[in-house]
């Protein structure tokens, strides 16, 4: 029973992200893809998707988003940073502009 409602919340998510990455694309296709790190075959193919298709996509058992630190360490700099909180998200943006 819980395999269900975990694959049920992984599903859910996928849709979610899959539609954000969407409006983000639509939005400001340039940033959204610095942001997502894709390059722009892939950025028009999922601006291509049609709904169906998104639903689809977003039924795989495995999570299609995933976070973009490879490394404890990069997370640890962001979270135990002394610098001021106002520094944080341009210390985010370059540390995540150079993964």
């Amino acid at each position: 029973m819980e395999t269900n409602s975990i694959l049920d919340e992984i599903q859910e998510l996928n849709l979610s992200y899959l539609l954000l990455v969407k409006r983000l694309l639509n939005d400001d296709k340039a940033m959204a893809m610095y942001r997502l790190k894709m390059d722009e075959p892939m950025a028009d193919l999922l601006l291509s998707l049609s709904a169906r298709e998104l639903s689809r996509l977003a039924r795989m058992n495995q999570l299609i988003c995933r976070p973009n630190f490879e490394h404890a360490e990069q997370l640890e700099k962001l979270l135990r940073n002394p610098r001021e909180q106002g520094l944080t998200q341009t210390h985010l943006a370059l540390l995540m502009a150079s993964v």
